[in-house]
């Protein structure tokens, strides 16, 4: 998204993107852009799906509900948490469907939106997750991620992430504006164990539901 100007930069920026791709020995017809709900309401976005459709490659964009669907592992022990920038997906399944609450994203701040604001929506629509499913979260987004990695060993998988007021030190507009949402979803469900892991997000569910 950096430095694409005009329509010749999104085409010339795409294949060398692409390329790398080619060179590891992806197949063209096995590549496949999934536009996230967040992403899908940027301008910028919008001029590389066009792009990337002009290249006769496979582009879906997906609705948040969507995206809580694709994200959730294990349907009858826990629930999801995706926290995207623009949104957050509070997903899990009941009654043998997915169920997918929308809400503020780690960037609510851009919007002149106040965190009191955010912290009771989040907490409404966490409340409404089964009491049966609350014993575990997982967890996925950047700001996750950033939470996951300053205290991950090795190269685990998953990782167990602290309670948020261990993130305090965290710096960053979106990096406390996320610790928020965090701290709100985990208080409005009482939930102890939120994992962070490294390979799923939505799109490995995407591919997943391929024929």
């Amino acid at each position: 998204m950096k430095n694409l100007v005009t329509e010749e930069d999104v085409r010339t920026g795409l294949k060398t993107y692409i390329g790398k791709m080619l060179d590891f020995g992806v197949a063209a017809r096995d590549i496949h852009f999934v536009v996230s709900s967040g992403a899908a309401l940027s301008h910028v976005t919008a001029r590389i799906t066009k792009g990337l459709r002009l290249l006769k490659y496979v582009v879906t964009t997906v609705t948040p509900e969507q995206e809580g669907a694709l994200a959730l592992p294990y349907v009858d022990k826990a629930f999801v948490v995706d926290m995207g920038s623009a949104n957050t997906k509070i997903s899990w399944f009941e009654n043998g469907s997915a169920r997918v609450e929308d809400t503020y994203g780690s960037k609510f701040y851009e919007k002149n939106i106040d965190v009191a604001t955010v912290v009771r929506e989040v907490k409404s629509k966490s409340a409404l997750v089964p009491a049966s499913l609350r014993s575990t979260c997982f967890i996925i987004g950047g700001v996750p991620y950033e939470m996951a990695k300053s205290v991950r060993r090795d190269q685990e998988p998953f990782t167990v992430l602290k309670s948020a007021e261990a993130y305090a030190g965290l710096t960053g507009a979106k990096m406390k504006s996320g610790t928020s949402i965090y701290q709100a979803v985990a208080e409005a469900t009482d939930c102890r164990q939120f994992v962070f892991g490294y390979d799923t997000p939505f799109t490995i569910g995407y591919l997943l539901s391929l024929p």
